[in-house]
């Protein structure tokens, strides 16, 4: 039996589509069956629904400031979906610790930093100023404070000489698409033997 995973994006949604293609596998144990966005125009919705998932958006333009008010939306939708497990997959919003007691325990983030160095934004900005001669990326359960849940995987990316920020972002990138779908299976497998 599948677990009904929810993906939440803001963006193009490339984590998106590499947790889709791995969920086709028959052995995966997650189905994704509801891809949500805060942003209307956000290419990763085209791109999910090209896959054959359900896809909305609820715009979070149209709650002003009231953050909770569109987590209360956001919550509706993944309940009618049926979703037990979320991850976050480039979702760019801060949650209000409403929605993260939500699903305490049952949503996943991927970071562009080997926690918890680095948590927040600019990670390979911040990795290349200081000089690091590795970096990576990290899928951890989300808690109220950023970035600092479990970790559940992370891979390694080797900082080179003459590394961009883009160069390096790239390669990060790279490592996180193979790195959430394994990570998922890991939290799914190990959760199943722990309940």
């Amino acid at each position: 039996m599948k677990v009904p995973v929810g993906i939440l994006i803001s963006g193009r949604g490339s984590n998106m589509l590499s947790l889709i293609e791995a969920a086709k596998a028959p052995d995966y144990p997650a189905e994704i069956v509801l891809v949500l966005s805060n942003r209307e125009t956000a290419p990763g919705l085209h791109l999910a629904a090209q896959h054959g998932i359900p896809t909305i958006a609820v715009a979070s333009k149209a709650f002003g400031a009231d953050r909770e008010a569109h987590e209360r939306a956001v919550q509706g939708e993944l309940v009618r979906a049926g979703v037990q497990v979320v991850c976050l997959a480039g979702y760019m919003r801060l949650l209000t610790p409403y929605f993260v007691g939500q699903w305490a325990g049952r949503m996943l983030n991927i970071h562009p930093s080997l926690l918890p160095k680095y948590p927040g934004l600019e990670t390979h900005q911040r990795v290349l100023e200081a000089g690091d001669k590795i970096h990576g990326c990290t899928v951890h359960v989300v808690t109220d404070g950023m970035d600092e849940g479990p970790i559940v995987g992370q891979a390694e990316v080797a900082v080179l000489p003459g590394d961009t920020e883009e160069s390096l972002a790239k390669r990060v990138l790279a490592a996180e698409h193979l790195l959430f779908p394994r990570a998922l299976k890991d939290f799914l497998k190990r959760d199943k033997n722990t309940t």
